[in-house]
């Protein structure tokens, strides 16, 4: 690294500016503390805008606002994705939070120095910081199996993260795999255009519809109840989940079997394990012959640039209690489960943000103190 670069000082570092990072952001300056968010997209919400144009958030709007601010929408209203990015860049602007968009940080490190702290790089800049709080998202790198390079190169692929409506698709046969939301999302939207094969083991399904119908009115409380105070870490139901929810996939909530068989869609229970004659092949053994392929595989986590010893453990998943990271000064936010369920969710955001910010403001009184106690000490 450049010795002439220079360091700018800051005491407290959010890397990430979607609404984990913002709800931090919101208490942070609640709290008249010193921060800044660095964030990697060049505008804010745009992983929310980058979604398929079709995508709608499954929870309503009276439950999908940040701390301080309500979505501006009636509470029975399901966001877009273009929504949804667009009330992240009305919430830092109505909060005046310090955000630099456009800086994707690529590497996080121990200061050197008897203070501590941490170094963090995004490119030629460098910062030091007190406190850090890695809130870059828990699903960042996009998860195609290696055998997918094998396909015939006639068939058009995209993962999920790629995948923006059916025009992008060529003339033929679908093949969606995945069977959670996105699978069964994408599926439903092409039906009408394409035949279109789902494969998969699916994740199950709530027995009643609860998105989009008035049994959400009465359910969805209750849901975000349970959510928020059942499936939690404190409890052995939650502990139990969480390393489920962690490994992706989850129970269908808007398209469920029954809208996805009335679309057309053709099922198949068998997962796709490998390509045989550039074809995509199910562990059955049969071959699909298909034009196009969306692989709705999910992501993986990716914190290898938090070179911060047992930041992330065995899992791939970073290591602590509510955010709070076994090393000094480190936390993290976005995290499935970091609390509870609710944790990777708008829903809550909020509160898992203000338990890490209230962890910082105790230790930060803390060397305040110790601070201030030295010099008497000195004098005795």
């Amino acid at each position: 690294m450049d010795a002439n670069v220079q360091t700018e000082r800051i005491d407290t570092i959010v890397i990430g500016g979607g609404q984990a990072g913002l709800s931090a952001g919101y208490h942070l300056a609640r709290r008249g503390m010193p921060f800044v968010i660095l964030d990697a997209d060049a505008r804010i919400g745009e992983h929310w805008r980058e979604h398929w144009d079709s995508l709608r958030l499954y929870s309503p709007a009276w439950s999908d606002g940040l701390p301080g601010m309500r979505f501006p929408a009636p509470n029975y209203h399901y966001p877009s994705g273009r929504e949804m990015g667009d009330y992240l860049e009305a919430y830092t602007s109505k909060f005046d939070l310090p955000v630099r968009s456009g800086t994707r940080v690529d590497g996080v490190r121990p200061a050197d120095g008897p203070d501590g702290g941490y170094l963090v790089t995004a490119g030629d800049r460098r910062y030091e910081a007190k406190q850090v709080i890695v809130a870059s998202g828990a699903f960042t790198r996009p998860h195609v199996p290696g055998f997918a390079a094998q396909l015939d190169s006639s068939i058009r692929q995209f993962h999920s993260s790629e995948y923006r409506n059916p025009s992008q698709l060529q003339d033929g046969p679908v093949l969606v795999v995945g069977v959670s939301h996105s699978g069964a999302d994408v599926a439903y939207e092409t039906a009408p255009w394409h035949r279109t094969v789902l494969a998969g083991h699916a994740h199950g399904e709530l027995p009643i519809r609860v998105v989009d119908t008035w049994r959400a009115r009465l359910v969805w409380p209750l849901m975000v109840l349970v959510a928020s105070h059942v499936l939690t870490m404190r409890t052995p139901i939650g502990r139990k989940m969480a390393p489920l929810v962690r490994m992706g996939g989850g129970p269908l909530l808007r398209i469920r079997s029954a809208d996805l068989a009335r679309a057309g869609v053709e099922r198949y229970d068998s997962r796709v394990v490998g390509v045989r004659d550039g074809k995509p092949a199910l562990a059955d053994g049969q071959l699909l012959d298909v034009a196009n392929v969306v692989w709705c595989t999910g992501f993986r986590p990716d914190y290898g640039w938090v070179e911060v010893p047992g930041f992330v453990g065995d899992d791939s998943w970073p290591t602590g209690n509510r955010g709070v990271a076994t090393a000094p000064g480190l936390y993290f936010l976005g995290v499935p489960f970091t609390f509870g369920f609710t944790s990777m969710l708008v829903a809550g955001a909020g509160r898992d943000a203000g338990h890490v910010v209230d962890r910082i403001a105790q230790r930060t009184a803390a060397r305040t103190s110790t601070a201030r106690l030295e010099p008497a000490r000195a004098s005795r």
